[in-house]
């Protein structure tokens, strides 16, 4: 963005800690956005976060709602769906976690609200917006791949402050899942059809079948005692191999971009290539393995 436009005024929902190490930093360090607001449901964590990154905490969803022209959710899948309707319905553009829900008729309800409203939407697959994954799917346009295999295996559920929740029940599928699905998709073509097998609390297999013939088989768990995280994709053809390696990707260089992209997207109306309208694709695809693994 150039200097003379205005920064894009963001009110942030949630207040925990995606919300206080990634999201608030970020959309308050600017000079693309201006963060306004605060809100949560315990109003004492959205005055602590609030007061650590300047701003005022919003007493209440509505108040929030009032002081920002576009709204960042770091909450819950079902919070983020039924809250999102209603800044939606406001006329205000959204910038969403993944998954967009926990089922698709929530989901499907969010993306009706946004179409109906007109309102710009923005999906945080943080790893997406690095250079190194965009350099990858740009060479992938051009490699003849037949096969892929991919993994993201993590320990987070075994204990620390992403074990609660939404997490601890629909596992490593609704919480991981988004990352490969999406890459797997971007990388090898529009999936047509899943297969899945195992616990999303445990360990996860998909199988996904691409658009032009391509396989890959995807690998999911936040239940393996690893010191850091395993991720990454790897694409094989008849010419070889190549591969992106995104467990060692800094959120720090993603999260710059994400605010940049968002604030132009706001300012233009242009909508974003990871809009809500991929959202709900790979909604869609979580629902469809979700019914596999029970």
């Amino acid at each position: 963005m150039t200097p003379n436009v205005d920064p894009v005024t963001v009110g942030l929902v949630g207040a925990g800690p995606w919300a206080a190490t990634m999201h608030g930093p970020v959309l308050a360090a600017g000079p693309e956005t201006r963060l306004t607001a605060v809100w949560a449901r315990r109003p004492e964590a959205a005055a602590e976060l609030a007061a650590t990154l300047g701003t005022t905490a919003a007493s209440s969803y509505e108040e929030l709602l009032d002081r920002c022209e576009a709204v960042a959710f770091a909450v819950p899948p079902d919070v983020q769906a039924a809250l999102g309707i209603r800044a939606a319905k406001a006329g205000k553009a959204l910038l969403l976690e993944k998954p967009l829900a926990l089922d698709l008729d929530d989901a499907r309800r969010l993306a009706d609200a946004v179409g109906n409203a007109g309102v710009v939407s923005q999906l945080v697959l943080t790893k997406r917006y690095h250079p190194r994954t965009r350099a990858f799917l740009a060479a992938a346009r051009d490699f003849p791949a037949i096969g892929a295999r991919a993994s993201y295996l993590h320990g987070a559920f075994l204990g620390g402050p992403f074990a609660t929740g939404w997490r601890m029940t629909y596992g490593a599928l609704h919480d991981l899942g988004p990352h490969l699905l999406d890459l797997a998709d971007a990388a090898l073509g529009r999936i047509t059809d899943l297969r899945a097998c195992g616990d999303p609390r445990r360990w996860v297999e998909l199988t996904c079948e691409h658009e032009g013939g391509a396989v890959s088989q995807l690998s999911l768990s936040g239940a393996v005692g690893l010191p850091s995280s395993r991720a990454g994709i790897e694409l094989f053809g008849r010419t070889g191999a190549m591969g992106l390696d995104f467990a060692t990707v800094d959120h720090a260089e993603c999260w710059p971009i994400v605010r940049a992209e968002f604030a132009a997207a706001v300012r233009t109306k242009t909508p974003h290539p990871l809009d809500i309208r991929r959202g709900l694709l790979l909604q869609e695809l979580l629902t469809a393995a979700a019914r596999m693994t029970g």
